[in-house]
């Protein structure tokens, strides 16, 4: 097995800085004290960018003091910044997108940000702004782990097969983008699994029943408890996540309003290490329709 890529352990301040950094569970996230966002040093960047792909989400508390522009800013420095293409923005503030679940839908089901584009984001940043007094909580899951646990023969299975992404909000907007269904991490090389629930289609180079095996197979595995962390939120904290390696969710639990703003930095190709191997060819009059959003139902 590789060696995992989020190793658990409590690191101590560098010279330099004195960031008080402590997991939040085996499997990643980081607490990380210290630190105001609104000015960060060039050196305190690239610690944190170390400690993102260390941990893979970051946690920062008691950011009452950021901006919006000092939250764009931080973005920045991890690359290009997303105008998201249809939720509400900020006032002033494209860049940033208002996330607020009462008013349109909860993500309570396991997915990755913008995986139907074809260059899904590095990273997202939520400072969270009101949440409810109990509930509310976010999850996510190490997608190494998850890679990591397969047996060898399904890890050789998976090389150069590919999954569709699909968004679909009829009547208008429709985006879809194919990745690898194990993508390696451009910066340390490490593979994860690339599928999830909320917005993967069908693997088309398996039949529509294999894909769907296949594919509840791998839904079921990457969402293990031993592969998450969950994180009870407190206003004004911040999140920074690595969008490449990991999913996530909202626990539905609540009643009560909870608003964040996030930023959400632009992606690379997700690339895997094996070419895509051919589409399959339906055989005469099987029923086949590969572009049905939710696998489990209704053909």
């Amino acid at each position: 097995m590789t060696q995992s890529a989020a190793p658990r352990r409590a690191t101590a301040p560098t010279p330099g800085d004195a960031f008080d950094v402590r997991p939040v569970s085996g499997a990643l996230g980081a607490e990380v004290r210290g630190v105001d966002l609104n000015e960060i040093t060039d050196a305190q960047f690239d610690r944190i960018h170390a400690l993102m792909l260390e941990h893979l989400v970051l946690f920062f508390p008691d950011q009452e003091k950021l901006t919006p522009k000092a939250h764009v800013a931080f973005g920045r420095r991890f690359g290009e910044v997303e105008v998201h293409p249809f939720l509400p923005k900020l006032p002033d503030h494209p860049e940033i997108t208002v996330i607020e679940p009462d008013k349109g839908g909860k993500a309570d089901e396991w997915h990755i940000d913008v995986s139907f584009s074809p260059s899904p984001p590095i990273a997202s940043i939520l400072h969270l702004i009101t949440c409810p007094p109990a509930g509310g909580d976010t999850m996510w899951s190490n997608q190494y782990r998850a890679y990591e646990t397969l047996s060898p023969s399904f890890k050789e299975m998976l090389e150069g097969l590919t999954a569709v992404h699909v968004l679909k909000i009829p009547p208008v907007v429709e985006m879809s983008a194919e990745h690898p269904v194990v993508r390696i991490h451009p910066v340390t090389g490490h593979r994860s699994l690339y599928v999830t629930r909320m917005w993967t289609s069908h693997i088309p180079q398996l039949s529509r029943q294999e894909s769907d095996a296949v594919l509840q197979h791998l839904f079921e595995h990457s969402e293990q408890p031993a592969f998450t962390c969950r994180y009870r939120w407190d206003p004004h904290t911040v999140a920074l996540w690595d969008n490449r390696v990991t999913q996530h969710m909202a626990i539905n639990d609540y009643q009560e309003h909870r608003r964040g703003q996030r930023v959400t930095v632009n992606g690379d190709l997700p690339t895997g290490g094996t070419p895509a191997k051919p589409e399959y060819r339906r055989n005469g009059d099987e029923r086949y329709y590969p572009r049905r959003v939710n696998a489990r139902v209704g053909y």
